[in-house]
């Protein structure tokens, strides 16, 4: 599947801003399941100094310096990609060895040894800001795990057991609603669903990161597809420990509380991933830090269509 992606943000600022740097996380990186064809990444006003680079978990960082007074600022970002599944052999390889694999066996390999090296995924069983370890959500996770359940069969469970039981309601929370919050209201978007995912699986002392990116929604019968309507999206991508030694294969399984989706690397064809981290903070979209600006207000239009 052949997809363009328009993301634009715009900022108006009061009072005006002095000087301002920021960090995008705004260009797709290239997986086992997509290929980035094309890119381009442009403010206004225009930044003198772009540097594009790697972050600590191989998402395409991008800063940028704005040194003149503005009172609005605009950044269009656009991208066409092409998704596809994991061939079907490599697919049923993975899916046979995680099959034979419980969660008890998983969370070992994430506790500490004296003298062995730790997963390098280790860093994603620990708790971070947005997905903190809590004796609340090891108490909601255990009913999925039982003793000796296949790891991705519990796994699954928990993340039917969110989209069942939680209520997606726009505006009923913001990026700094805590995740113990969303989890005794049972309400929230994507980001609160991955997030309240992500503290069980961590709290469960399991291994796994937060994506953010997009997912391609189609328009009622009849309808025109409107632009700037999509959304960016989230989800959760757990690690499937000893996969990489074994098959040299992707090593994360991919599961979408939200829209109840799961699969090897991406829920499917219609998903695309933008970054990976923590959580949340690790991979915002736009963020900075302003000179000025004391109030603001923020408008964001995404576009997500086949090409």
């Amino acid at each position: 599947m052949k997809l363009r992606i328009t993301h634009e943000t715009h900022y108006s600022y009061s009072p005006m801003v002095v000087t301002a740097q920021h960090v995008a996380h705004l260009e797709p990186v290239n997986t086992p399941c997509q290929t980035c064809l094309t890119h381009s990444f442009s403010t206004l006003p225009v930044s003198p100094k772009l540097r594009r680079q790697p972050d600590a978990f191989g998402n395409h960082r991008c800063y940028l310096s704005l040194p003149v007074a503005h009172n609005t600022l605009q950044v269009h970002a656009q991208s066409t990609l092409e998704t596809y599944p994991l061939p079907l052999s490599q697919a049923k390889a993975l899916q046979d060895h995680a099959e034979t694999l419980n969660w008890e066996q998983a969370q070992g390999v994430y506790q500490y040894r004296a003298g062995q090296a730790s997963d390098d995924a280790t860093p994603f069983a620990y708790a971070s800001h947005h997905a903190p370890i809590d004796q609340a959500f090891k108490r909601y996770a255990l009913s999925s795990f039982t003793p000796r359940r296949p790891l991705i069969e519990a796994v699954r469970d928990l993340m039917q057991r969110i989209h069942t039981e939680f209520k997606y309601e726009s505006l009923s929370t913001d990026i700094s609603t805590p995740a113990l919050t969303v989890l005794a209201n049972k309400r929230g978007v994507c980001q609160d669903f991955a997030h309240v995912m992500l503290a069980c699986l961590r709290s469960m002392g399991l291994a796994a990161r937060y994506v953010s990116g997009y997912l391609l929604t189609e328009p009622p019968p009849g309808q025109a597809r409107l632009i700037g309507s999509d959304a960016s999206h989230a989800w959760v991508s757990l690690r499937v420990p000893q996969l990489n030694a074994l098959t040299g294969s992707e090593s994360w399984y991919d599961f979408d509380p939200t829209n109840n989706r799961e699969g090897w690397c991406s829920p499917g064809e219609d998903y695309v991933r933008l970054a990976v981290g923590r959580d949340f903070a690790d991979v915002s979209p736009l963020r900075g830090v302003l000179q000025g600006g004391t109030n603001h207000t923020l408008q964001v239009s995404v576009t997500v269509e086949p090409i």
